[in-house]
């Protein structure tokens, strides 16, 4: 079965191409991390446009740590969503949620600091924020960190994947103000299905995409460059079984 992306790089190449409309917005990239780094360091390449990353993390189930209650991302206001279904199916306590909320966030900080040191947060306001992703499943990770992008009150926000399934887009849209998919199969598995390579990416690869797509200074954003600790920069991370 010929597969549609060679690998994260080849999958950001053919989105940048479906985004070039924006390159006169001067965007923002935020990548969730670590999968959508490679897709966003193509996109913002392609763009001329910074790059940052949002930092989300899935809040798992008692005992079944893929199965997600929800999801939360950091930011100035914290954004949690859960899952009001499987919440109540299981159970699940409020002083569980409080807490493995407290550990995600713990988990987040020490991301962020990892791959940002202590850069500040971008300044979203008035901008066009493109959020990518190498893909999405059900949608609950991604939810959470559009919500806690648009308090952030972007001029413009935009959600850009190589894939993910139908019905999951068809929920996402009202969450955005421009959606683009390359892929939305009704048959949908695993994100890692349409990719010839959709191998694990390190903390360093990341770090690395991060410094190369920064170092190019851009004015208009107030860009510095990475080793010297300026601005640009923002956060996120998902397992291969993510949301």
């Amino acid at each position: 079965m010929s597969l549609p992306f060679d690998d994260r790089a080849d999958a950001g190449r053919q989105l940048a191409a479906r985004l070039l409309h924006l390159r006169s917005r001067k965007p923002l990239v935020l990548a969730i991390p670590r999968g959508g780094v490679p897709v966003g360091f193509e996109v913002a390449s392609a763009l001329g446009a910074p790059l940052d990353l949002v930092l989300v993390r899935k809040i798992g189930a008692p005992e079944q740590p893929e199965l997600a209650v929800g999801a939360v991302v950091d930011g100035e206001h914290v954004e949690t969503v859960l899952n009001d279904e499987i919440v109540e199916g299981l159970a699940i306590s409020q002083d569980y949620i409080r807490e493995e909320t407290t550990r995600q966030l713990a988990e987040i900080e020490r991301r962020r600091k990892a791959y940002l040191g202590d850069r500040p947060r971008p300044l979203l306001s008035g901008q066009t924020a493109i959020v990518v992703d190498d893909g999405i499943a059900t949608g609950a990770t991604m939810r959470a960190a559009l919500r806690a992008i648009r308090r952030g009150a972007p001029e413009r926000l935009v959600l850009a994947v190589p894939v993910a399934p139908a019905d999951t887009i068809a929920r996402l849209r009202a969450d955005v103000d421009e959606l683009v998919c390359l892929e939305a199969p009704m048959l949908f598995f695993a994100i890692g299905q349409f990719y010839r390579d959709f191998a694990q990416l390190t903390d360093a690869q990341v770090t690395d995409q991060l410094r190369r797509r920064i170092a190019p200074l851009l004015p208009e954003h107030g860009a510095t460059d990475l080793a010297k600790g300026g601005p640009i920069a923002g956060a996120g991370d998902q397992p291969k079984n993510r949301v």
